[in-house]
């Protein structure tokens, strides 16, 4: 029996066994960490750029149309997630002529979706920007902005995709390093275009577009020579395929669609309240936060395999260990952050614009209110991964569908009434503060059934 296992495989139980310390576990989740943190600081510097150099309502227009992005990159992670499963299942059973039909026919049917949604979105660009609250005044610039990326749509679902069925075609290292080279294509195709030929918000869209194509050019190259079982091959329509993918990747959809309703919320009440310059203040916010939470988010993702794996061993002991040293970790990185988004808020803000504008005071008074979040959003991140590594797939869902629309969209239709422009900052930090009385709620309730307590 020991003989059909291989040596990647006995290597991978054997760290997913390890008697982890708090060093070690963060060892293991630094890859995770670094790759999160890598993406949420290219997209800050994607928007300082924009705001720095052509102005803060090029900035205020990025977030109105940001809703289209949600929507286009849940599809994705949505096909992503789901048809990945069925894929590494095929191959799991032997079936390697299906895996490979599946694997041709999904990348075909995104790059057709991808066309059929950059014809729909250039044909109806005018209503789509001011269904989502485009002023006149922004309008060029979410026109500019849009139509280029709309145009980029088949690159970026297909760069999803890839991004995914490389870690099932065992080069997961692939993805990562196809992320850096993006990632820094990006950067330094932003600088060229907007800052040396000035192309204004056309260049950001443009950047952001070419960081797509490289991955997905990648792709198409990797399953075109690819020599192991997963390759292109001659492709077979499978309804059942896709209605699979999307029941089991409806998750990753859910979750952008949250983001891109309270997106719209959030603009909608800051145009009414403070105009243009209101909406650059929460897009910096709102990009910043990303920012911070991302070790949170990567440190999650890097330690389910080892609660996954210590729970299906049965080895309690281990596993509440590990849970122990996650919370303490939690806890020390939650007010570390809290801390220095205190007292780092001025300078993140002026990254943005400059001291003394009304946007600067916007963001920096915003900024103060909503840093108590990160207090609250390290156990909540956490707890949603938990339970997915568990397997408790209904309990993860609803801790992140509550934290990222239910208690956000309960606060925002009350606190602003109430409060004003004061409410909306409140509204992350509260709706966080509700989803961890929560999520406190589901670790103390499952605790005999899981065995991490």
């Amino acid at each position: 029996m020991n003989e059909a296992i291989t040596a990647d495989e006995q290597f991978s139980m054997n760290i997913l066994a390890h008697k982890f310390d708090a060093l070690s576990l963060l060892r293991f989740a630094s890859p995770t960490i670094f790759m999160m943190v890598f993406v949420g600081l290219y997209t800050l510097i994607d928007t300082i750029f924009v705001s720095r150099f052509i102005n803060t309502n090029a900035l205020s227009s990025i977030n109105i149309v940001c809703p289209v992005i949600n929507v286009i990159t849940g599809l994705g992670a949505m096909v992503a997630a789901g048809s990945s499963a069925i894929i590494a299942k095929k191959m799991g059973e032997g079936d390697e002529r299906g895996a490979r039909e599946s694997l041709t026919f999904i990348v075909l049917f995104v790059i057709i979706i991808g066309l059929i949604l950059t014809t729909i979105g250039v044909i109806f660009i005018k209503p789509i920007i001011y269904g989502l609250g485009g002023s006149k005044l922004l309008f060029p610039y979410c026109y500019d902005y849009l139509v280029v990326l709309l145009l980029f749509v088949p690159a970026n679902l297909s760069q999803i995709i890839f991004q995914t069925l490389f870690v099932t075609a065992g080069k997961p290292r692939l993805g990562f390093w196809l992320i850096l080279v993006a990632g820094i294509a990006n950067t330094a195709l932003d600088y060229v275009f907007i800052v040396d030929w000035q192309m204004g918000i056309t260049g950001a869209a443009l950047s952001d577009g070419i960081g797509y194509c490289i991955s997905t050019i990648t792709g198409l190259l990797f399953f075109l020579h690819n020599k192991e079982v997963l390759y292109f091959c001659k492709p077979k329509f499978d309804l059942k395929l896709l209605i699979e993918s999307c029941s089991n990747g409806s998750s990753e959809m859910v979750g952008q669609l949250s983001t891109a309703v309270t997106t719209f919320f959030f603009n909608a009440l800051m145009m009414n309240l403070l105009g243009e310059e209101g909406v650059a203040g929460i897009t910096i916010i709102i990009y910043s936060q990303f920012l911070l939470s991302t070790f949170y988010i990567g440190f999650s993702m890097g330690v389910a395999p080892i609660i996954s794996y210590n729970f299906g061993s049965k080895s309690h002991t281990q596993l509440k260990r590990i849970f122990r040293i996650c919370i303490s970790l939690i806890s020390f990185t939650s007010v570390l952050i809290f801390v220095l988004s205190i007292i780092g808020a001025p300078f993140i803000v002026n990254f943005f614009t400059p001291k003394g504008t009304f946007v600067y005071r916007i963001a920096k008074e915003g900024f103060l209110i909503f840093s108590f979040s990160f207090l609250f959003c390290g156990y909540n991140i956490f707890t949603s991964a938990l339970f997915t590594a568990l397997s408790n797939g209904k309990i993860s869902a609803l801790v992140s569908f509550l934290r990222t629309f239910g208690f956000v969209t309960i606060s925002l239709l009350v606190l602003p009434r109430v409060l004003q422009v004061t409410g909306i900052w409140l509204a992350i930090p509260l709706a966080e503060l509700l989803t961890l009385v929560l999520s406190i709620y589901f670790i103390y309730r499952y605790r005999t059934q899981y065995y991490y307590i």
